[in-house]
């Protein structure tokens, strides 16, 4: 490697940061699920209880206690992720690429099941309405034929 080629590590790994301490555990607790984040809260409150509450704290405001799972903000910080800036032009056009045809993908497939929830509703409730339209006459033919009492 000649010294033109020396780049100082910033440059190098620009967008490959090492995420801090908090934004780890964070992701390790969201990968275990929310008994890991109740874990964590009960074992702050036995070693010192500020820590506790400050843990209990952010579970509420950031809907973690309420929320079904705790994947949704590890794809968050997942897609965050996927569109930073690699660096390389070519690889980060590509990259923007597949992702917006996966979009689109995406997107697409979101309407197929849509319209194929709509035609079986239509198709349950047309069914529902035949049924309904055979059973009438037969009550109503009924009615007329039982003899009035009084």
């Amino acid at each position: 490697m000649s010294t033109t080629d020396f780049q100082p590590p910033s440059a190098r790994h620009r967008g490959f940061e090492r995420p801090n301490w908090f934004v780890r555990a964070e992701t390790w607790l969201d990968e275990r699920g929310k008994g890991a984040w109740i874990a964590a809260m009960v074992l702050g409150f036995i070693a010192f209880w500020p820590i506790g509450l400050a843990l209990l704290a952010y579970m509420i405001w950031s809907k973690q206690m309420f929320s079904r799972n705790c994947t949704a903000r590890s794809a968050r910080s997942s897609y965050r992720t996927a569109t930073r800036s690699s660096g390389n032009s070519a690889f980060d056009a590509y990259k923007t690429e597949t992702l917006r045809r996966l979009e689109d993908e995406q997107r697409s497939f979101e309407e197929f099941l849509e319209r194929l929830r709509e035609a079986k509703d239509k198709a349950e409730f047309d069914q529902f309405m035949t049924d309904r339209a055979r059973k009438a006459p037969t009550e109503t033919g009924s009615d007329d034929a039982a003899p009035a009492r009084g």
